[in-house]
């Protein structure tokens, strides 16, 4: 037995019932269903529930990096510029005239993703730098670069045919994207749930101090989580960009808020150290139905964002940042 094995509690790595926010957001998903069937009956058809299927699996795939550094107690607000980013540095690999090199378009992509997961995990591990502003501020100098690389422009580039073909096509009916999604669920749980890293993440998120004195690298968790959210970002942003069949200027833009919502509202505490990627799951099927109704309502985006603060106020305010309500 591991040193942080015996000084932490156990009921933040292995939790049996069922987390009620995750019961609440089922629940507000099936009202949400019987609510689109209402305002617009075309909505319980299964060629539509399909393509929310295949919507909300872009949120689920980000939102599962989100996950993993709420629960370490941090926060990342790089991802809008991060999704941008990688897109375009994929697309424009992909377009390369040589072929060797638009050959590993979406591992450069990737690696894109990671790198600018590393730079926030090291402005937060190693310079102690809150996540909320070094993360933003990475955010910002992202949209300067991309700026300064396109001249504002569309970028020029080609998608691979490899996110094109999970991001749009069909396996026995079902979108490729949802079952490459599936894959991801069951990964993540069971990196969460079944190994050492997931163990030294919740438990950090409860105490950092508790674990820092356990003999813990605090520090290269932080870092791993930050690069792994980058992955996850990176995957999520070369799939939209198959989806889209492009890349474009402020592609991650309307990602932000969504992405956070789903996380807090499928019942990972904002502070870290409670929650679980099944309740992320929950709240991306959740933004996605909601955002669907209210684009069939015809609502602003400037209203839709109103929405999504609203819910997250709403959320911190039942559960009032108290850990043991999780």
């Amino acid at each position: 037995m591991t040193p942080i094995e015996t000084t932490l509690p156990r009921p933040a790595r292995v939790r049996l019932r069922i987390d009620p926010a995750i019961m609440v957001v089922s629940v507000g998903c099936i009202l949400l269903l019987a609510i689109g069937g209402f305002i617009f009956p075309p909505f319980l058809s299964a060629g539509y529930l399909l393509q929310q299927l295949q919507i909300a699996s872009f949120l689920g795939i980000i939102a599962a990096g989100a996950t993993l550094v709420i629960l370490l107690g941090h926060i990342d607000l790089s991802v809008p510029s991060a999704i941008t980013a990688v897109a375009v540095l994929t697309t424009t690999v992909a377009g390369s005239a040589s072929p060797e090199v638009a050959a590993f378009a979406i591992p450069i992509g990737l690696t894109g993703g990671a790198l600018i997961g590393l730079v926030n995990g090291l402005g937060v591990a190693i310079f102690r730098l809150p996540s909320m502003v070094w993360t933003l501020a990475v955010n910002s100098m992202l949209m300067g670069v991309l700026v300064f690389v396109t001249g504002g422009f569309k970028p020029r580039g080609v998608i691979p045919p490899v996110s094109a073909t999970i991001a749009l096509e069909r396996s026995l009916g079902i979108p490729n994207v949802f079952l490459f999604w599936l894959a991801i669920m069951i990964f993540v749980g069971l990196l969460l749930r079944r190994t050492i890293y997931g163990q030294y993440l919740f438990a950090t998120g409860c105490s950092e101090k508790a674990v820092f004195l356990s003999g813990v690298r605090v520090r290269l968790v932080t870092v791993l989580t930050f690069v792994a959210a980058g992955l996850f970002t990176a995957v999520g942003a070369i799939l939209l960009a198959g989806y889209a069949n492009q890349a474009y200027q402020g592609m991650g833009d309307s990602y932000l808020m969504p992405v956070i919502t789903a996380v807090v509202i499928g019942g990972t505490s904002i502070l870290g150290g409670r929650g679980s990627y099944a309740g992320t799951v929950v709240g991306a099927l959740f933004i996605t139905l909601l955002s669907s109704i209210l684009s069939v309502l015809q609502m602003p985006e400037a209203l839709r964002q109103i929405v999504f603060g609203v819910i997250i106020l709403t959320m911190l305010r039942i559960r009032r940042f108290d850990r043991r309500s999780l």
